[in-house]
């Protein structure tokens, strides 16, 4: 199915930004699954180019799987929700190419509208752990903050 060239680029400008996102205000887990799921659009992206019709569909599937093994194993190390969301999503990813392939069907409106949405959905949950990442930091620097005060006052009382 073609797609015009700009609705291409702005989708790796958007997966290129949730990775730059995610490496610059994430934490370990976030800063991993953006760079998963980069490195898994970028494949998926020069999959076309380099291989053949009747190979890319294989490919594309190993690269799901890469990506949902991926981020399984970071829900497993990380136990985040955001983490569990994108493996789901991936696995819906993954049936879809299955799905194709198996039944040989050309990939139609429905396929990529199914695709976009798991994909925007993706990057949805690695910008919502990122910004909960900050959040969490925010939230300890404050306690910290109050706890250092409260402690600098009693040392005033003492004297």
């Amino acid at each position: 199915m073609f797609q015009p060239v700009y609705i291409v680029y702005a989708g790796f400008a958007v997966l290129f930004a949730t990775f730059a996102f995610a490496l610059w205000k994430g934490e370990m887990a976030e800063r991993i699954g953006g760079t998963l799921n980069l490195a898994a659009g970028v494949f998926a992206m020069a999959v076309h180019p380099l291989l053949a019709k009747d190979v890319q569909p294989v490919a594309l599937l190993v690269a799901d799987a890469a990506l949902a093994m991926g981020f399984l194993f970071l829900a497993i190390r990380f136990a985040s929700m955001w983490l569990g969301v994108a493996m789901l999503l991936q696995a819906v990813q993954f049936s879809l190419h299955a799905y194709y392939m198996v039944t040989e069907a050309a990939h139609d409106l429905n396929y990529a509208r199914i695709n976009n949405i798991d994909t925007t959905g993706i990057n949805i949950c690695i910008v919502l752990g990122t910004i909960v990442a900050v959040r969490r930091r925010m939230r300890l620097r404050r306690e910290e903050s109050a706890r250092a005060g409260a402690q600098q006052q009693v040392a005033a009382d003492a004297t």
